[in-house]
């Protein structure tokens, strides 16, 4: 592990010696750099009526958070967005479909709760980046050992991968529908593969340029589901009840599993904490990180309601239209235009087309995200000096080369849907190594220094992620019990299962002795400083 406890607690957020114990922020002179987005690197720009006050060390400190303002609002505005589109790839528009054409209505409260729990996650993603300054990935490469950290890379890009894969391939289809099946989906992939040039072309134009990007591509998928939602004409009685009420049939099991099971995505933990290094807000200034933080929460809150309002449309279409049918069981991502077509006809907006539409923006804009995802987690880990574009094609190579391989071999509906599986199956598994680095660094104070998460929100956060590991947990036992077997495959298959709960173990006491350790550092200071 590189450098020491003492050493990384000076870029951290200290607490002022207050004898009243109020936290106070360093007060540190504004650095001044070019904005070439209107404001966007520097939002909170000190006002003048703010009170100072001097502490015995010479420091200066600012006396309050500066007070809510909707123009610094929207400034901050864009990363929270960004980050939601994790909950709109083509893996959870599945997700949705399935669960609404299998458990009818019936799910909607988990979904609401279930997304409230990623919240909860990517707040606390939010917190890490600005109260320190780095991403997720940046400080795990600090703070575990190489070995660790290189498979912790790993597990990242495995994940990535899986997701990638879901997203290119979900791009693919929608161009196979709105071509009328006159592109085939190796070349759709093909087509989609180029977004990573995109992404490097709008950076340089500046980051409002992008988010701009990503707003349209929400309002489109928002747009077409609701347009769907208007045509299908769901029961807003069956809807709200299903939103309330709580209620898990024997048969729905699996469903449920999947609706909590989609809702963190490893990459999408660690690009959070990296977005919102795009407003440059001094860890040491303690007001101005809870400006920031205060910001991002609103921010992130509305944009993760938006996506809960996409997915519910999604699911109370197919709900309406497929529940209790002989299609239920069958459909997937491949066919559920087709049934769409069938059930609805066509009309001067065919159905078909605009489900296209909405499920081509949400594969661009999730594989965006993704190959930006992919650079912060390769230079994070590796601490790697590209170019943006070469880090792009590299990150989206890893990705591409299995896609295409995939694209291929499972270029038939039933072989696709599968595959998915598989794909939802691969990403569960990483859950633990990003959910748990996250909640080790946010409850370490030399990392957060005050803005260290107290006992209460601590102990939520690892009910959530015991909670959603567990979930993944019964998915993956229930479906190599399916499809495992063959006693060699089931012995490799257990000597896996060993070798990875044996990291997971290995992290969770990591995070402990660290705490305990830290702790004995910080008393025998504390014993020094007392006694001279």
């Amino acid at each position: 592990m590189t450098g020491s406890p003492v050493s990384r607690q000076e870029n951290s957020p200290k607490r002022p010696n207050d004898s009243n114990g109020e936290f106070k922020s360093l007060l540190l002179p504004e650095t001044s750099q070019s904005d070439s987005d209107e404001g966007l690197e520097s939002p909170a720009d000190q006002p003048d009526n703010q009170v100072l006050t001097v502490e015995e060390d010479g420091e200066s400190t600012l006396d309050s958070v500066p007070p809510f303002s909707w123009a610094k609002l929207w400034k901050f505005t864009g990363p929270g967005f960004l980050m939601s589109i994790g909950f709109l790839d083509p893996g959870n528009i599945e997700g949705d479909l399935q669960s609404g054409a299998v458990a009818g209505y019936s799910l909607l409260w988990l979904l609401l709760w279930a997304t409230l729990m990623g919240l909860l996650i990517q707040l606390l993603s939010a917190r890490l980046g600005v109260a320190t300054g780095r991403h997720l990935a940046e400080i795990c490469r600090n703070e575990y050992p190489s070995w660790a950290r290189i498979l912790l890379w790993f597990m990242a890009e495995v994940a990535l991968i899986g997701a990638d894969i879901q997203e290119v391939i979900g791009s693919a289809i929608a161009l196979r529908i709105l071509t009328r099946g006159f592109l085939p989906i190796w070349v759709g992939v093909i087509i989609t593969s180029f977004d990573c040039f995109l992404i490097s072309y709008l950076e340089k134009c500046g980051m409002r340029k992008l988010e701009g990007l990503f707003a349209g591509l929400i309002a489109t998928m928002a747009l077409s589901f609701a347009w769907m939602f208007n045509e299908t004409k769901p029961s807003v009685e069956e809807l709200f009840i299903g939103i309330l009420v709580p209620k898990i049939g024997s048969k729905t099991i699996r469903q449920a599993v999947g609706v909590v099971g989609c809702v963190i995505t490893p990459h999408n933990v660690f690009l959070h904490s990296a977005l919102v290094q795009s407003r440059k807000t001094n860890p040491k200034e303690v007001n101005r990180v809870q400006e920031a933080l205060n910001y991002y929460n609103i921010e992130s809150t509305a944009a993760l309601f938006v996506s809960f309002m996409i997915n519910l449309f999604v699911t109370a279409v197919f709900a309406k239209g497929f529940y209790g049918t002989n299609q239920a069981e069958s459909i997937g991502l491949v066919n559920a235009g087709h049934y769409l077509q069938e059930k609805y006809g066509g009309g001067v907006f065919p159905i078909l087309y605009i489900w296209g539409i909405g499920l081509l923006a949400a594969g661009q804009s999730s594989t965006i995200t993704g190959t930006y995802a992919g650079q912060f987690i390769m230079e994070g880990f590796l601490d790697l000096q590209v170019e943006q574009w070469l880090s792009a094609f590299i990150t989206r190579s890893f990705a591409i080369v299995p896609t295409m391989l995939v694209a291929v071999m499972f270029n038939r509906t039933g072989s696709l849907d599968v595959l998915n599986e598989w794909l939802n199956i691969l990403q569960s598994m990483q859950i633990p190594f990003a959910v748990i680095p996250l909640l080790t660094m946010v409850s370490k104070e030399h990392i957060m220094g005050v803005f260290k998460i107290g006992p209460f929100l601590e102990k939520l956060a690892w009910t959530v992620a015991v909670f959603v590991m567990t979930i993944n947990g019964y998915l993956l036992l229930d479906f190599f019990m399916a499809e495992v077997r063959g006693f060699f495959v089931g012995f490799l298959v257990f000597g896996g299962i060993i070798a990875y709960i044996s990291f997971i173990i290995y992290l969770v006491s990591y995070r402990s002795s660290q705490s305990s350790s830290w702790t004995s550092l910080e008393m025998s200071q504390r014993v020094v400083s007392t006694e001279t």
